[in-house]
């Protein structure tokens, strides 16, 4: 049967750059692979003469005798084609994401450093007044610590760690794969090259145990709801040597009764009579930081009027200075009233009709416009 060309085998053009050439053999390699399509004898084939093609085309001189000469320059010997249909081609970079290290080539990557520690969450509640301030804080939780007695190496004290009789203390391993051989992390030693054979009584030669743990964090001013805070190396202990693991603190900042926040400022409402709106009055207000602060409300004050109250506010929590507080007005409408109440009410009312208060006046000239059309 007749060879393909090699550039329709890789679907590029003759003028394919080295990079178009590479990706385009990375798919079909990854997509035709013997481990991927186990028993497919046409996948097998397939991928055989993608590495062919690939082999001569990336070596600038063999491209160019297949150029020149088809498939008839590497007959016979001439070109020097090797065993395998790889020519000269360096092929690690493209199987190393997906074999993982490639025929123990220069490429190798040592040992697995995968023993880390694992991350670990604690969730802590605080008030907003604590927010404001900032605090320190003694935490207690469950985690893994290395084990004193083997001092986190597995073995029993005079003892250590023995060459993993799988990969010979190489940390890899190599299996054929085809017509070529990968190299893959051991999975007796998982990479470390070390096997226990005398382990610690005290930790079953895991190098770290069960603990509780106590801490004390400190929580930064102005720290908002859902802050996540990470204390580098204070989670699990790591195995056989490798690094702890990381421990996050995710911030809960309860409801306040009174204020209410939004990032670094504060609101608050604040209920007034109709008569302190009318006349104006001074009213002292509470403040987050636990003192008092004085407004003064203007005569003819509406509802919903907001004060502010610059710096009054939460701590920036990355930066200086304070966010500012709000206080917003709300005209309280007397549900009950007395006798005297009301008659005064009523005379009130009598004079403003007289006055012919301009917005009340300015909307019935609207609606009566409105009813005439």
């Amino acid at each position: 049967m007749a060879k393909r060309d090699f550039y329709d085998v890789l679907g590029v053009s003759k003028n394919a750059s080295p990079e178009e050439l590479k990706s385009a053999y990375r798919k079909l390699a990854v997509k035709h692979h013997p481990d991927k399509n186990p028993g497919n004898k046409a996948s097998e084939d397939k991928f055989k003469e993608a590495g062919e093609a690939y082999g001569i085309l990336s070596d600038q001189k063999k491209k160019q005798n297949y150029d020149n000469f088809g498939h008839a320059a590497f007959e016979g010997g001439g070109g020097g084609r090797q065993s395998g249909g790889f020519g000269g081609a360096d092929f690690s970079d493209i199987f190393e994401d997906f074999f993982g290290d490639f025929g123990g080539g220069g490429r190798s990557r040592g040992r697995s450093t995968n023993n880390r520690g694992s991350d670990l969450r604690y969730d802590l509640s605080i008030t907003l007044e604590e927010a404001y301030g900032g605090k320190k804080q003694d935490i207690k939780f469950s985690t893994t610590e290395k084990c004193t007695t083997c001092k986190g190496n597995g073995s029993k004290p005079g003892h250590s760690p023995d060459r993993c009789t799988v990969c010979g203390g190489n940390g890899k391993v190599r299996s054929n794969q085809g017509f070529f051989t990968v190299q893959q992390t051991c999975s007796r030693c998982a990479g470390t090259g070390e096997e226990i054979t005398n382990p610690c009584t005290e930790c079953n030669g895991q190098g770290n145990k069960q603990a509780s743990k106590k801490i004390s964090v400190t929580i930064p001013k102005g720290v908002d709801d859902g802050t996540r805070i990470r204390l580098a190396g204070k989670g699990e202990a790591g195995s056989k040597g490798g690094a702890s693991g990381d421990l996050y603190l995710f911030i809960n900042v309860h409801s306040h009764d009174l204020f209410k926040r939004s990032d670094e400022n504060l609101f608050f409402e604040f209920p007034i009579s109709i008569a302190d709106a009318a006349l104006g009055t001074t009213i002292e207000i509470p403040t987050i930081d636990g003192g008092r602060a004085k407004i003064k409300i203007p005569d003819g004050t509406q509802n919903g009027k907001q004060f502010r109250l610059k710096g009054k506010g939460m701590p920036y929590m990355r930066g200086s200075g304070n966010g500012d507080l709000y206080v917003q007005i709300n005209t309280e409408v007397p549900i009950s009233l007395n006798k005297e109440q009301k008659e005064l009410l009523k005379k009130f009312r009598e004079i403003e009709n007289e006055k012919s208060n301009p917005s009340i006046k300015k909307f019935f000239q609207k609606a009566k416009s409105f009813w005439k059309n």
